[in-house]
């Protein structure tokens, strides 16, 4: 089970800490520089699990990937210098960057290329973009050369190869990165103390020493809003990236302080289990998102940091419907639903809650509006590691739960009946699989609009809110993300002004 580390959370210290002269605190630190985390996690190697924690300590820092994702969501060149994509969509031709080595000595080729790839779509992969690795041939043409041959046709490939699931790994050392990953990037693990923090150090051996201008960096676990707030004060922890919504106010009028607000591609849904009775009955799923106000969610769980979503899809995103209108807040139509689903009120569910802020909060909120239409919840708090493993993972033991869906693109989700929701339909996932091998812009624009509409009807989950995260940082430190198009903490970005 993981600990939370919780610091300082009396408001009399917080008050107390605002005081405190943080120029002085910032006094011989250019060379370092420690960020807040709200969640730890389970491990270090994102191509064997599924926590967006994973790749907001190791992306782009220890572990690297053929492209690059920026923050506005533009796909550059990484660890291939340039690559070739054929008329039909389905073959690209990836030339790789001379003179990388991993940080254990070994070199970076194109055998790497393959091994990953290969390792990732295996069998006993548990990478969860393992669909998409099955679906790749890699061919090595030289050491610098490879070729990826796709059996669909993907557009979205460049992107899915910037995201960590599709981190380049070294074949010696690639079992044991969940606790020493082994990367060519910037920076190398120098500690974790499971609990409370991980720490990176610059590595000599990068290929380009002065791109990193930070030496030591040092994440910090804090999952309470009260102790993220009083680290930032006390000068503990100098940017907090995705910090708790409900600590901004604190901080929008300091003056030794920024507050970044950009835009995710993120999805905060309550996920219905649809392999559990009553809940396999899309009149029941339904009858939950009518009963749910998501303004007051959005209120509740974000402070106002937020815009309504129907479907599991966001404003900004390629083909996005609006959705909304499909389950509207209706609380009459709510109880008619259950009636005609044969459900006798009152109904009896449990609500598995994760430790986010907006996980916890929200979930007071739709308690209290589930209420009103007959359904009685038990909230069970959980520990990260506990979600992950019982929830996300293992048995998908519960009902309801609250959580945030940070990658761009996971309709494909939907397709996977033994994914922890549950939901099940061939009518979606043969509208996917179009989806998949359409290159058409337009025609792909529509099927995806056709399937949101689709995973609307259904009420395939309670689709909430689309999140804007905020970033809290000393005013001083350059080089943060404004928009999240995936989580990641590009360290080599940063500096000290």
């Amino acid at each position: 089970m993981l600990k939370r580390r919780t610091v300082l959370t009396h408001s009399a210290t917080v008050a107390a800490l605002a005081a405190l002269p943080l120029g002085a605190l910032a006094q011989g630190k250019k060379d370092s520089i420690v960020l807040g985390m709200a969640l730890e996690p389970p491990g270090l190697d994102p191509t064997a699990g599924a926590a967006a924690a994973i790749a907001e300590i190791v992306q782009y820092n220890v572990l690297e990937t053929l492209t690059k994702i920026n923050s506005d969501g533009k796909i550059t060149p990484l660890l291939a210098e340039s690559w070739e994509i054929s008329p039909d969509l389905k073959t690209y031709t990836f030339k790789l960057r001379k003179g990388v080595k991993f940080q254990n000595g070994e070199p970076f080729n194109a055998q790497a290329v393959k091994f990953s790839f290969e390792r990732a779509g295996g069998e006993k992969s548990t990478n969860k973009d393992k669909r998409t690795f099955a679906n790749l041939g890699v061919q090595v043409i030289d050491d610098y050369t490879v070729v990826l041959l796709n059996r669909e046709i993907d557009p979205d490939l460049p992107f899915i190869l910037g995201q960590a699931t599709s981190v380049i790994v070294e074949p010696k050392s690639a079992d044991s990165n969940a606790t020493k990953p082994v990367g060519t990037g910037p920076y190398k693990l120098e500690s974790w103390n499971k609990g409370s923090s991980v720490v990176l150090t610059k590595w000599a051996g990068f290929r380009n020493p002065g791109l990193a201008k930070i030496n030591k960096v040092t994440f910090r676990f804090i999952s309470d809003p009260a102790a993220q707030a009083a680290s930032l004060l006390s000068g503990d922890v100098d940017a907090f990236p995705r910090a708790a919504t409900r600590i901004v106010p604190q901080f929008k009028n300091n003056g030794q302080f920024q507050v970044i607000l950009g835009g995710s591609r993120a999805k905060t849904i309550l996920a219905m289990n649809s392999k559990k009775k009553p809940l396999d009955d899309p009149r029941v799923r339904r009858a939950i998102l009518s009963a749910i106000d998501r303004k007051a969610v959005i209120d509740g769980a974000a402070d106002g940091f937020g815009t309504p979503i129907g479907s599991h899809y966001v404003p900004g995103a390629e083909g996005f419907v609006d959705t909304t209108g499909v389950n509207p807040f209706n609380v009459e139509k709510a109880k008619q639903l259950l009636a005609e689903a044969g459900v006798k009120t009152p109904l009896e569910l449990t609500m598995t809650l994760p430790p986010p802020a907006y996980a916890r909060q929200g979930g007071e909120v739709i308690v209290s509006q589930l209420a009103k239409i007959g359904i009685t919840v038990k909230v069970q708090n959980v520990e990260w590691a506990q979600w992950l493993s019982n929830t996300y993972g293992g048995p998908h033991n519960y009902d309801l739960t609250i959580v945030s869906h940070v990658e761009p693109f996971d309709l494909g989700n939907y397709t996977k009946p033994e994914y922890y929701w549950g939901y099940q339909s061939k009518t979606f996932s043969d509208l996917f699989d179009k989806i998949k091998t359409t290159g058409n812009p337009k025609d792909r624009a529509k099927l995806l609009g056709d399937a949101q509409k689709l995973l609307a009807t259904d009420a395939a989950n309670g689709f909430l809110y689309q999140p804007q995260f905020p970033t809290i940082a000393r005013k001083e430190v350059k080089g943060l993300w404004k928009d999240m198009p995936i989580f990641a903490n590009d360290l080599a970005a940063l500096s000290w002004s």
